[in-house]
This record gives C-alpha cells, sequence and structure tokens, in this order.
C-alpha cells in the first residue's frame, strides 16, 4: 500500500497539468477569435496579399522582358 499514495499524487499533478493545458488551449481560441472578429485589424499574410504582390511583379518584370525582346526584334530561341 505504500505506492497507492504517491500514484495518486502523480494522478493529481497530471490532471492539474491537463486543465492547464485545457485553459491555455481555450484562451488560445478565444484570442483567434476575437483577432478574427475585429474588422479594423486584418493582417496582410492571412489573406495572402504578400504572395500576390510578389507574383504580380514577376509578372510584370516578365512582361517587360517579352515587350523588350520583341521592340527590339529579338528573334525567338528556335532548334
Amino acid at each position: 500500500m505504500a505506492g497507492r499514495g504517491a500514484q495518486t499524487f502523480k494522478k493529481r499533478q497530471k490532471e492539474q497539468q491537463r486543465k492547464e493545458r485545457q485553459q491555455e488551449k481555450f484562451a488560445k481560441r478565444l484570442q483567434r477569435k476575437e483577432n478574427k472578429d475585429t474588422p479594423g485589424m486584418v493582417d496582410d499574410d492571412t489573406l495572402g496579399l504578400d504572395d500576390f504582390v510578389d507574383d504580380a511583379a514577376d509578372e510584370s518584370a516578365i512582361e517587360a522582358a517579352v515587350q523588350a525582346a520583341v521592340g527590339t526584334g529579338a528573334a525567338s530561341p528556335s532548334s
């Protein structure tokens, strides 16, 4: 019966840790929900605008290169 007390203590500690993790997760969920509901606080990364801007810049650079090649009369590479 000597092991019974330590086992109960460990169970109690595990249960307290589980409750703490549960509370932390709940707090994080609330924080995300509040940030999501706030209309003025929109993060560009969440919308993917950074990728869109990069793609648009790449596309305009390609168009400029094509225009320069067409404007100078450079022939397209052919076999």
